[in-house]
C-alpha cells in the first residue's frame, strides 16, 4: 500500500527532473528536514481513485488523478488520458497536498480589530452573516458617499472559478474599476488580438505538434499558461527545427537548433526582423493576405479621416471609428463607409470589400465544406487530427494588389496617391531588417535571417498550411510596448499560414460546456449594466484612451495613485479575488495606497502579505475541496472537470457560492436564466454549466468523466472546434467576440474587427490616437535602457529582467510549502559569472539589485547562460513565516525596483523587465541587523536553508478540519 503515497523523497525527484539545468547553484542541499511528513505514512482504509483537474498553477488543466484513501488525499498521479497534459504530474501538482492540508488555511471569515499600522491585525472569528451583511453595507456606504467609481476589483491568475475581481464584479455597486493580473499576464494579447482579429486567437495549439517549434520569451517546460511541462519539451524534441528566443538560455533552449538571445525589451523589432525576411523571400501567404488581412486595402493618409459610430466587441461602448482607409464614401457622395476601396490587379480598377455584409463586390459566397484531414504527427493518444478547410479563391475572381502606387479622386474632387497596407508595413518592416535589429538586439543580423528563414519556409508545402504557430510567453507583454509587440508577432504567424491551421494560432477552445477562457461562476447572469456614463470614468483612460474601448480593466497604476491622491476622484474600497498587489506597479507605492482604502476585503486560502492590511478575509476552497467544469483556456481543445476529492476545512467556501451571497446580501438576482432559480446552489450552478453537453446535470457528467476521461472538443464541437480555418465557413463569428458558451454569432466569414479582416492597419488604434503613430506595429525602445537612458545608464550598468519559471512555485504561490521551500529557499538573481566577477560577488552572495527606484535583496546565482550586462531577477518574493503585516515582501519583491509610471501607452501594462539597474554584495556594514540575510521587523532571518526547523511547522494538519 506503501507505493500509493507520494514520499518527500519522491518529491525532490521529481523537482529535481523539473527543475535540471539551473545554473551552478551553491544553495544549500534539502534536507531530511520533512521526512516524517505523514503524508508518507499509510493510514489504511478505502481508496479512491479520483479524476480531476490540477490547480496548483495558472496551466490550463493537467489532468491528474487524485488518490484519496479513508478520506485524505495521499498521492497526486498524472491522468494518462489527459493528451493536452500527456499524463505529467509536476512538483506543484504534488504539492498541492501540501496546500490543501496546510495549518495556515484560512478555516472562518475573520475581521480585524487593530489598526493598518500593527503588524497584528487581531483577527476575530465573525460569521457568514456578519461578513456579507458588512461587506454589503459598508460597499453600499462608499458608493453612496463618493460613487460607484470610487470602488474597485482585484484578481490574480486564472483559476477558473475565482475571478470575481476580474469579471466585472464590481459592476454590483456601479463600478467600471478593475485591477487584475491580466493587464500584464495574457491581457495584452487578449487586448490586441480583439482589436485586430478575434478575440484570443493568440493562443497557440502547441500540442498538434508544429513542424518547426518556437519558444520565445519564456520557459514553457516549467510552468506556462497554456501548454508547457512535458507537453512541450515532447513538442520540441519532436519538432524538425526549434527556436528559443530569449535573453537567457533556458532549459529548453540548450537543445535548440536557434538561440537567439536578444536585449530584454526587443522583442517588438525581432519580431519585425523576422516579418521583413517572410516578406523579402515571398515567403508569405498570398492568398491568405489578400483575402483575409486589410493589407490590400489602400491608404489616404493626406485625406481626412471618415468613418462611422462603432461599438466595442464585448462591453459595447459606443465610439466613433475614423480611418485613413480609403472607403466608397470617400468616393461618392452617396457611397458607404463600410466598402473599402482595393486596386484589382486583374481588371486595372477599384473594388471594394463590404465590411458590413462580410463580402466583395459581386461575390457569390457559400459556406466551404472542401477539406482534407489533418496530417500532423507525434500526437498524443486522445488527440484528433481535425478538419482543414481548403483555402476559397476570389469569386468573381479578382486580384487585389499588396503594393504599388495609385491615383484616385475624391468625391470633393482632389487627387490624392494611396498604398495598400501591406506596402506601408513592408516598407515598416524594412526599417527592422535584420543588420537593423543587430544594433537593436544584439543578435547578429545572419542568426535573425536564418531563423526566420527556418521558420517561414514552409517544410511540408503539400499540407497547405505553415509550420506552425509562435508560442509566445510572457515577456513580450511585460513591456512598454506590450500591444505592438503583440501585434508584430500575430500579423507574422498569420500571413505565414498559421492562422487557425494545424499547430498554428487558433484562440480559446470552443467548448460546449463553461470553465474555458472566461471561468464558471465568477458572476451571475443577473449582473447589473454599468449606469450611463460610468465607463468613461474608467480609471487611466486620460493618458490610455483605449481603455474606454477595451472595459475589462482600470489602469493599475492610475487605479493606486487615485487611491493616494484622491485624483481625478477618491478610490476608497477593494474586494480581492485571490489578487495581490506585487504583479505590477512600484509594489511600494502599491502597498502604500492598500494602507488608505477605507474598507479592503479578500477572499483567499491564506492570509497573504496583503491581506494584512484587510478589514475582512474570506476563507475559500482549494481545488482539491471544489467541482468546476473546465475546458482549456489555450488552444489544446481538451475538456473535462475539477472534481471535488475532499471536504474544505471549517467554514470555507466555493468561491462561486460566496459570489452568490453577495448578489443575495446585494438583493439583485444572481440567475435571471429561466428554469433555474435566483440564487442558485452550487450544485444547480454546476447542472447550468454543463447544460450544452450533459442535460441531465452535473452528477452525469462527472461520472462520465470518470469513466471516459478528458474528452477532445475536436469531437464535441467538431464544427466550432474541429474545423480548423473556421474564418471561411463563419464558424469564427459563430458566438460572440469573446467565444462565451451560449452566445450566438452572425455566422459570417471573417474577424470580430470593423473591416472584419485581420487589420494589420488597425481601425481602433488609429481611431483612439489620430496622430498616426500606431496604425502599424512598430518597436519603441524600453524608457530606461542604455539607448533611451544614457545618462541613467552611467550609475545602473545592467538591465534587470525577471519573471522567469521555478519549478516548485508558480508566481507568489507556495512559499510555505515544505516541500517546495526546501527545495529552493530563497530568491536568485542569475548573473553571468565574468559580472560577477567584477562586482566582487560570489555563488551564494546575498546582494542588493538597486534603481533609482528601490532596492531588495537576493542571492547571487552564476550562470553562463545569461547575457553579461544582464541580471535576472526571481519576482513575488515574500515570507509567510514572518508574522507581521507585509510578510517581508519589501525584503525581497522585484517590482520594488519598477519605475510605476513605465507602461504600454494602448493598456497600460507595467515594464516589468528591461530596466536599469545596479548589483552590489550584502555585507553586514549595508545590512540592517548587521545581516546580510533578509529579517523581519526583530531581526529574525527569513527561512533559508533547507534544514530550518520552521519547516516542518507547515506539514499537514487533517485534524481540526470539521
Amino acid at each position: 500500500m506503501g507505493k500509493l503515497h507520494m514520499s518527500r523523497r519522491d518529491f525532490v525527484k521529481v523537482s529535481a527532473v523539473t527543475g535540471a539545468a539551473l545554473g551552478i547553484s551553491a544553495l544549500a542541499e534539502p534536507s531530511l528536514a520533512v521526512a516524517d511528513d505523514a503524508v508518507d505514512k499509510p493510514v489504511g482504509g478505502d481508496i479512491k481513485r479520483i479524476r480531476t483537474g490540477c490547480r496548483g498553477c495558472g496551466k490550463m488543466e493537467c489532468g491528474v488523478i487524485a488518490v484519496v484513501q479513508n478520506g485524505r488525499v495521499v498521492r497526486m498521479e498524472g491522468d494518462p488520458t489527459a493528451f493536452q497534459s500527456m499524463g505529467n504530474c509536476c512538483t506543484k501538482s504534488q504539492a498541492a497536498i501540501q496546500a490543501a492540508y496546510h495549518p495556515d488555511r484560512l478555516h472562518y471569515p475573520m475581521k480585524r480589530t487593530n489598526d493598518k499600522e500593527s503588524d497584528d491585525p487581531g483577527w476575530v472569528r465573525i460569521s457568514w452573516d456578519e461578513a456579507m451583511t458588512t461587506i454589503v453595507s459598508k460597499f453600499d456606504e462608499l458608493q453612496a458617499r463618493y460613487g460607484g467609481e470610487s470602488l474597485f476589483g482585484m484578481c490574480g491568475t486564472s483559476r477558473v472559478w475565482c475571478m470575481f475581481g476580474a469579471s466585472n464584479g464590481m459592476y454590483l455597486w456601479d463600478s467600471p474599476n478593475i485591477v487584475q493580473a491580466w493587464q500584464i499576464c495574457k491581457g495584452p494579447r487578449h487586448f490586441a488580438t480583439l482589436m485586430c482579429s478575434s478575440f484570443a486567437d493568440s493562443w497557440m495549439e502547441t500540442v498538434a505538434h508544429p513542424d518547426v517549434y518556437v519558444a520565445w520569451g519564456g520557459a514553457s517546460e516549467m510552468s506556462n499558461y497554456d501548454d508547457s511541462c512535458r507537453t512541450t519539451v515532447d513538442v520540441a524534441t519532436r519538432s524538425t527545427t526549434h527556436i528559443c528566443v530569449d535573453p537567457r538560455e533556458t532549459n529548453m533552449g540548450k537543445e535548440a537548433d536557434f538561440q537567439l538571445h536578444l536585449r530584454p525589451g526587443t522583442d517588438g523589432a525581432m519580431a519585425l526582423a523576422w516579418t521583413n525576411v517572410i516578406i523579402e523571400n515571398n515567403l508569405y501567404d498570398e492568398l491568405f493576405t489578400k483575402k483575409w488581412t486589410n493589407g490590400p486595402f489602400l491608404v489616404c493618409e493626406d485625406m481626412e479621416p471618415t468613418g462611422w459610430t462603432e461599438a466595442s466587441p464585448i462591453v459595447m461602448t459606443p465610439f466613433e471609428l475614423k480611418t485613413h482607409l480609403l472607403k466608397e464614401s470617400d468616393l461618392l457622395e452617396d457611397g458607404s463607409p463600410k466598402r473599402f476601396m482595393v486596386w484589382d490587379n486583374l481588371a486595372g480598377r477599384l473594388t471594394y470589400f463590404d465590411s458590413e455584409t462580410g463580402f466583395w463586390e459581386g461575390e457569390e459566397w457559400t459556406k466551404p465544406t472542401a477539406g482534407k484531414e489533418a496530417s500532423q504527427e507525434n500526437l498524443a493518444p486522445g488527440f484528433h487530427q481535425g478538419f482543414v478547410i481548403d483555402p476559397t479563391p476570389f469569386n468573381p475572381e479578382i486580384d487585389p494588389a499588396l503594393f504599388g502606387e495609385f491615383e484616385v479622386t475624391l468625391k470633393d474632387g482632389s487627387t490624392h496617391k494611396v498604398q495598400p497596407v501591406f506596402q506601408k508595413y513592408a516598407d515598416r518592416c524594412v526599417e527592422y531588417a535584420p543588420e537593423v535589429a543587430e544594433e537593436i538586439t544584439g543578435v547578429p543580423a545572419d542568426q535573425i535571417r536564418a531563423a526566420a528563414m527556418a521558420y517561414g519556409t514552409p517544410l511540408h508545402p503539400e499540407k497547405g498550411y505553415g509550420n506552425g504557430g509562435i508560442q509566445y510567453m510572457l515577456a513580450t507583454e511585460h513591456a512598454n510596448t506590450a500591444i505592438q509587440n503583440v501585434r508584430a508577432l500575430d500579423y507574422l504567424t498569420a500571413i505565414t499560414g498559421n492562422y487557425d491551421t494545424p499547430g498554428g494560432q487558433r484562440a480559446s477552445t470552443r467548448a460546449p460546456i463553461e470553465g474555458g477562457q472566461m471561468g464558471f461562476a465568477n458572476n451571475g447572469s443577473g449582473m447589473p449594466m454599468l449606469s450611463p456614463g460610468q465607463m468613461e470614468k474608467i480609471l487611466g483612460r486620460d493618458e490610455i484612451p483605449l481603455l474606454y474601448w477595451w472595459g475589462m480593466w482600470a489602469d493599475a497604476a492610475a487605479t493606486w495613485n487615485a487611491v493616494l491622491t484622491g485624483e481625478p476622484y477618491p478610490v476608497v474600497g477593494a474586494f480581492n479575488s485571490s489578487g495581490n498587489f506585487m504583479n505590477q506597479c512600484n509594489t511600494t507605492t502599491t502597498w502604500e495606497a492598500l494602507k488608505k482604502l477605507d474598507f479592503y476585503v479578500e477572499c483567499n486560502l491564506w492570509h497573504t502579505p496583503g491581506g494584512g492590511l484587510c478589514d475582512i478575509v474570506l476563507p475559500a476552497a482549494h481545488f482539491l475541496e471544489l467541482s468546476s467544469p473546465r475546458s482549456s483556456q489555450g488552444a489544446s481543445g481538451a475538456m473535462g472537470a475539477t472534481v471535488k476529492c475532499i471536504d474544505p476545512p471549517g467554514e470555507a467556501k466555493f468561491d462561486g457560492e460566496i459570489i452568490r451571497m453577495l448578489y443575495e446580501y446585494k438583493g439583485i438576482p444572481y440567475n435571471v436564466i429561466p428554469g433555474y432559480p435566483e440564487y442558485p446552489s452550487v450544485e444547480e450552478m454546476l447542472d447550468m454549466s454543463v447544460a450544452g453537453f450533459e442535460p441531465k446535470g452535473w452528477k452525469v457528467f462527472e461520472q462520465r468523466f470518470q469513466e471516459h476521461g478528458w474528452w477532445d472538443c475536436k469531437e464535441t464541437e467538431p464544427e466550432l472546434w474541429g474545423t480548423y480555418r473556421r474564418y471561411e465557413t463563419g464558424a469564427n463569428r459563430a458566438r460572440n467576440a469573446g467565444g462565451f458558451v451560449g452566445s450566438q454569432g452572425d455566422w459570417l466569414p471573417g474577424f470580430y474587427t470593423p473591416t472584419k479582416k485581420i487589420e494589420i492597419w488597425s481601425t481602433v488604434m488609429e481611431s483612439f490616437h489620430p496622430d498616426g503613430e500606431w496604425n502599424l506595429p512598430t518597436y519603441r525602445e524600453p524608457p530606461h535602457s542604455p539607448v533611451s537612458d544614457p545618462d541613467m545608464y552611467k550609475e545602473y550598468p545592467l538591465i534587470i529582467t525577471t519573471g522567469r519559471r521555478i519549478p516548485v512555485y508558480f508566481h507568489s504561490e507556495h512559499r510555505q510549502l515544505p516541500w517546495c521551500r526546501e527545495q529552493w529557499p530563497v530568491p536568485r538573481v542569475e548573473i553571468n559569472p565574468d559580472d560577477a566577477a567584477m562586482y566582487g560577488i560570489e555563488q551564494g552572495d546575498w546582494v542588493w539589485i538597486e534603481t533609482p527606484y528601490g532596492k531588495i535583496r537576493e542571492v547571487a546565482d552564476l550562470y553562463y547562460g545569461i547575457r553579461p550586462g544582464t541580471i535576472n531577477c526571481e519576482h513575488q518574493w515574500w515570507f509567510p513565516e514572518f508574522k507581521q503585516s507585509g510578510s517581508g515582501h519589501e525584503l525581497c519583491a522585484v517590482n520594488h525596483l519598477i519605475d510605476n509610471w513605465a507602461r504600454d501607452p494602448h493598456c497600460g501594462a507595467s515594464n516589468l523587465r528591461a530596466y536599469l539597474g545596479k548589483i552590489y554584495k550584502a555585507t553586514p556594514e549595508n545590512s540592517p541587523f548587521g545581516n546580510p540575510v533578509p529579517c523581519d521587523h526583530n531581526g529574525v532571518e527569513v527561512i533559508h536553508d533547507a534544514s530550518d526547523p520552521r519547516l516542518k511547522e507547515w506539514l499537514p494538519t487533517y485534524e481540526g478540519r470539521e
